[in-house]
């Protein structure tokens, strides 16, 4: 911990993953220090966490108190910390001088388990009523929920004890078979035939030698009788929303079996998706409002991902513009917004993800959110958006409004010409159709893999011929090429894209000159979208003509202005 780095984390405030804890007015005990530690550690966050002593609640410092004597030992408080934590927690403790004044800085790692005092006293981080982070006690259900988020803990293996064979309804045992029926052969056929005690076995659903002893919470998700959900699992709830701006024309709340929920949202889905036909050559292609694929994905991803040990309902919201899918709990251990393209399964209910995978519903290849960013962008549409998920629930939006038709037909025409646009693909072309070019760093991170891939995928792009490059090596940027901005329906945009030439860019410099007196080599890149060497070379050019002269600085931050007359 630099004093620069505690600056700026007392500067944010406190956090769910920062917490103050002054001593101007009386000492932090032993036992407060401890229960701040539980508290952090329990937290829904993969993020260590900071607890800074000697900061007030609203950011001013006034230093710790000596804690050994005449002084403050680091050692000494790490092993406090891990004595009087149950499991025994390890931390991290420095001294930082900050304004002249002693800072105890507290790392803490996120835990895989619930954390709790020496006597038994279980916090956790969260936000209170109102509005601010807090410490909170840990309910019992709140640390199988932790267990499950990373990954410790399959909550929908546990046994229901009070539930009964009878609290399972033979109709959804058919139903599963129908959709196993209905799947074109991703479903596993082998349970077709299987009776319903049968099938429950080979599913998980139930324990058994040879007659059923308990129903797990999958076998109540998968089969339950609706009365039985509300008695048993009353956590389990999907809403079906149409919002019409403030006006609410549809609010239906389900408790029924999840195949029978996701068919009924499918059904009311088709029924108010539009759609409108694409002509391309011979063929007629329907472009629709929402892609099925994407939306029935979406769905199927907020009922296993969910965390069942929290109240609230899997809402699914049909706005004007835009559909969203939200369900409690926050993503997985390991899984983050800039990995969800690229990050290996991590159910947080293997069990019935399982499950829905051999009724052929879903994928167990972590294919599911490509199938949602492919079909967006494959009709026209802007790509789905996870970013108003945080630790406490998962949002997908799914963007409507007007079909980009011209898009639509490019990928269509690249696929019958045998050059189908793989997932990377497509959203480099459609970042580049918004914002106009792209470095190779930025695509890196579009399509969350390694700079090498990334050039790879623009390259293919190049041999198409949809794609050009500009520039060299580092300071290289690719935007569309001028038969893809044609194909586009869009041709002045190759040219404005494209830039300015030697001479052109030659006179931007000399008009920027005379506007605002001088310029240096990072005003020259940025105004001629130029690398920094570019810009260097370009200087010296107009330099040794004549055109322009250095007049302050010297490498780096040299500045040219006009000759004297």
């Amino acid at each position: 911990m630099t004093p620069e780095r505690l600056r700026e984390l007392i500067q944010a405030g406190e956090s769910l993953d920062v917490e103050f804890k002054g001593e101007s007015v009386r000492a932090v005990s032993d036992y407060e220090l401890v229960e701040a530690v539980v508290c952090l550690a329990n937290r829904f966050s993969q993020q260590p966490g900071w607890l800074l002593l000697g900061v007030e609640d609203d950011g001013r410092i006034t230093g710790a108190r000596p804690r050994h004597g005449d002084r403050i030992d680091p050692l000494r408080l790490q092993a406090l910390i891990a004595n009087r934590t149950r499991p025994s927690l390890s931390v991290r403790v420095e001294v930082v001088w900050l304004e002249g004044k002693e800072i105890i800085a507290i790392e803490i790692p996120a835990t895989r388990t619930p954390l709790g005092t020496a006597d038994g006293k279980y916090l956790r981080r969260a936000v209170a009523g109102d509005g601010k982070p807090a410490c909170l006690p840990m309910a019992f259900h709140e640390m199988q929920a932790l267990l499950a988020d990373r990954g410790a803990l399959d909550y929908s293996a546990l046994v229901i004890p009070e539930a009964r064979w009878s609290d399972l309804d033979p109709l959804e045992f058919e139903r599963f078979r129908r959709v196993i029926r209905e799947s074109h052969g991703r479903g596993d056929a082998g349970l077709i035939d299987l009776p319903d005690t049968e099938l429950a076995k080979a599913l998980g659903a139930v324990e058994a030698n040879h007659a059923v002893s308990a129903i797990r919470v999958v076998g109540l998700l998968l089969f339950g009788r609706e009365e039985a959900l509300k008695r048993l699992l009353p956590t389990h709830e999907v809403a079906f929303q149409v919002l019409c701006g403030q006006r609410v024309e549809v609010n239906d709340f389900f408790r029924w079996p999840l195949l029978r929920v996701l068919e009924e949202l499918l059904s009311r889905f088709r029924a108010r998706n539009r759609e409108e036909e694409l002509q391309v050559g011979m063929l007629r292609v329907g472009v629709p409002d929402y892609p099925l694929a994407a939306f029935r994905e979406g769905v199927a991803n907020a009922l296993i991902h969910r965390d069942y040990t929290r109240l609230g309902a899997v809402h699914v919201q049909w706005h004007a513009d835009h559909i969203e899918i939200a369900n409690p709990g926050g993503f997985p251990e390991g899984v983050r917004l800039d990995n969800l393209l690229v990050t290996p399964p991590r159910p947080r209910n293997p069990l019935l993800a399982d499950a829905l995978k051999r009724a052929g519903i879903v994928e167990r290849t972590a294919r599911g959110i490509d199938t949602i960013f492919y079909e967006q962008l494959r009709n026209g549409r802007p790509p789905p958006s996870y970013d108003r998920s945080n630790e406490s629930g998962v949002v997908l939006v799914l963007p409507g409004g007007k079909a980009n038709l011209d898009f639509v037909r490019l990928v269509i025409e690249e696929s019958q010409a045998q050059r189908p646009l793989c997932l990377d693909e497509l959203l480099l072309l459609n970042h580049l159709w918004l914002e106009r070019q792209i470095l190779t760093t930025e695509a890196a991170r579009l399509i969350q893999k390694p700079e090498a891939e990334a050039r790879s995928r623009l390259q293919r792009l190049v041999e198409a011929g949809l794609v050009e490059p500009r520039g060299e090596r580092k300071g290289r940027a690719w935007h569309l090429s001028a038969a893809a901005y044609r194909r586009l329906g869009q041709k002045a945009a190759y040219v404005r894209q494209r830039g300015f030439e030697p001479l052109q860019q030659e006179q931007m410099v000399l008009r920027y000159v005379e506007k605002y007196g001088s310029i240096d080599r990072g005003q020259v890149a940025e105004l001629c979208r130029l690398s920094p060497m570019q810009a260097y070379r370009l200087l010296k050019k107009l330099e040794k003509a004549g055109k322009i002269k250095r007049i302050a600085g010297s490498t780096k931050g040299t500045r040219y202005g006009l000759p004297s007359k």
